[in-house]
């Protein structure tokens, strides 16, 4: 078997009620509960305009830097519902999908998603989608199709590892990965979060909050408070 230009049809999946319950929560919240470690990295940007927030099943994409043909292929396997996860090495010289490619996988694949570690373009009419399409930036530059590539085998992604089958959610703030296997045990962690969150939310608004811990910590840490100006 040729490394570097497999392509798996299998795939361990999450059970989709998971996917459900974690597409109701914002994905700071989950992040926060996985130690602030699970969030691609910023350069990765909400290009479009959807009406809720992304979550499915990563479907891996590791083609070659400026080079699609892996993206083709998984045209051609990916299922409805599926996150599509493409790493591209690093390059940012090349779009790797533009408006037509994306509307096969909106129209007739009916994905969740796409995230992109590079370039896209026909962001005009792309940016008022209802798809959730998270790439790094845009040029008319376009790509080779010559490969290698794999499917469905482990990637980075905006600097996190991405496991196929692993649970991508998506909002405004940007894309974290939920690994499959701890998917089950994170869930009642994260809501339990989120509603916590959202009562600190209410107490900071109205003033009802205790801010004792800030001074301990200052304190405990080092700082100078100094009740006067800086003075060169």
């Amino acid at each position: 078997m040729p490394i570097g230009k497999r392509i798996y049809l299998q795939r361990e999946l999450p059970d989709p009620a998971l996917v459900a319950e974690f597409k109701k929560l914002p994905a700071s919240n989950v992040a926060d509960c996985m130690e602030r470690n699970s969030a691609m990295h910023p350069r990765i940007k909400l290009m479009s305009k959807p009406t809720a927030e992304m979550a499915g099943a990563a479907f891996t994409v590791h083609n070659r830097a400026g080079d699609n043909l892996a993206i083709y292929a998984a045209l051609r396997f990916c299922h409805e519902g599926d996150v599509l996860v493409i790493s591209n090495e690093g390059d940012n010289t090349r779009s790797l999908i533009g408006e037509v490619m994306m509307s096969y996988l909106r129209d007739q694949k009916k994905i969740a998603g796409i995230v992109i570690d590079g370039p896209i373009r026909d962001i005009d009419n792309l940016h008022n989608w209802d798809l959730p399409i998270y790439a790094r930036d845009t040029t008319p530059g376009g790509p080779y199709k010559e490969g290698p590539g794999e499917i469905n085998t482990p990637i980075s992604c905006g600097n996190v590892s991405v496991n196929p089958g692993d649970i991508i959610l998506g909002d405004s703030d940007g894309v974290i990965c939920i690994p499959r296997r701890d998917a089950s045990d994170l869930l009642p962690k994260a809501q339990a979060f989120h509603k916590k969150d959202d009562e600190k939310l209410v107490a900071f608004s109205q003033g009802a909050v205790d801010l004792s811990w800030v001074d301990k910590s200052l304190k405990d840490k080092g700082f100078d408070i100094i009740d006067d100006i800086y003075r060169p």
